[in-house]
């Protein structure tokens, strides 16, 4: 729900009405996210998510804060966001859930690894994070582990812009011994 708020000025300036909104505003940053494997993240056509060479106006992503050091990553032209499944592929979708959300980790070689804050390895617990093959194609998220080149990023900021806050979409996450292995939406389900 937006709230509006008018604010009167006095006489001795301007005269006349500011108009403010009650909606919350983040700074986020449009970024081209570039993989130490030479490629720049996207979004193709088919809204998979991979690589490619060359950089444009279609490697602009929207890197918005979410929480401390938690962002998610929505692409600029078809404003789908990258998010993992429960079976560590990497996605796009229209609707912000918790599979869209990524910790960002800065490591000392400066590269960045975006690390999923809803999945982990059962066993060791070790987390997945996004990866992008030397073809260009995304890494499962069980195989890009944090020391490899597969999943080391480097964002290259375009220019600091304010974001709507997202608005979390209800999720129903299957346990991973279920036949599909792939996490809905409750919105598509119906």
């Amino acid at each position: 729900m937006v709230i509006k708020k008018v604010i009167r000025l006095s006489a001795g300036l301007a005269g006349g009405t500011v108009t403010a909104f009650g909606e919350s505003q983040l700074k986020g940053i449009q970024t081209q996210i570039y993989s130490r494997q030479g490629f720049f993240l996207t979004v193709d056509g088919d809204a998979r998510v991979c690589g490619v060479e060359s950089h444009s106006d279609s490697t602009i992503f929207n890197l918005i804060p979410v929480g401390l050091r938690i962002v998610c990553m929505q692409h600029k032209d078809t404003q789908l966001y990258v998010a993992m499944n429960s079976a560590g592929h990497i996605y796009a979708t229209d609707n912000f859930t918790s599979e869209c959300k990524f910790k960002e980790s800065v490591y000392e070689n400066y590269y960045v690894v975006y690390t999923s804050t809803l999945y982990k390895q059962l066993e060791s617990g070790r987390a997945w994070n996004l990866g992008v093959s030397k073809e260009g194609t995304t890494v499962k998220g069980s195989k890009a582990k944090k020391h490899k080149p597969c999943s080391h990023f480097i964002p290259k900021p375009i220019k600091v812009h304010m974001f709507k806050e997202p608005t979390l979409c209800d999720l129903i996450v299957p346990s991973r011994s279920s036949s599909s292995g792939v996490a809905k939406n409750s919105i598509n389900a119906a």
